[in-house]
């Protein structure tokens, strides 16, 4: 399965999936308005033997196929990774 990626202009760190190229009806109408702008980062091939560096790949190729779309969030901070307590 490919898979296009874009980086939200609006959102720090938040990347979208799509099935399509520029399938972007495929996300929910308040979800496109609040990521803004889309820039295309790149297209990947989800094989069963892909791994991702911070998504399941599995998981990212049900979203695909059921909904078109997979929204990736930033990563959370854990708490004392960044030198706090």
């Amino acid at each position: 399965m490919q898979a296009y990626v874009y980086k939200s202009r609006r959102k720090a760190d938040t990347y979208v999936y799509l099935r399509e190229r520029e399938g972007f009806g495929a996300i929910p109408e308040p979800l496109r308005v609040t990521l803004g702008d889309l820039d295309f980062v790149l297209e990947v091939a989800l094989t069963p033997e892909r791994r991702l560096a911070r998504e399941d790949a599995a998981s990212v190729r049900e979203n695909l196929a059921a909904r078109g779309f997979h929204l990736q969030f930033p990563p959370t901070r854990r708490e004392g990774t960044d030198g706090t307590a």
